[in-house]
């Protein structure tokens, strides 16, 4: 289902991304989830899609999700 904020999101994702990454998150999550209406694992691909995204421009340092250099 659509975040309607950063708030919602799975504890996976709030608490292990930087706000920025959680709002590319969040606003591809729904995008995403919207695009895939009517498929049977239209949560699963909105989630593909939406690590795709944040994969984009954050990568993971250690523990710790950090920008990528661009």
């Amino acid at each position: 289902m659509p975040y309607a904020s950063n708030d919602d999101l799975p504890p996976s994702v709030r608490d292990h991304l930087p706000t920025h990454a959680q709002d590319i998150f969040r606003a591809t999550f729904n995008a995403a989830y919207a695009e895939h209406e009517g498929d049977p694992r239209q949560e699963e691909a909105a989630f593909r899609i939406a690590w795709a995204a944040v994969k984009r421009h954050y990568h993971k340092l250690g523990d710790c999700w950090v920008p990528k250099d661009e």
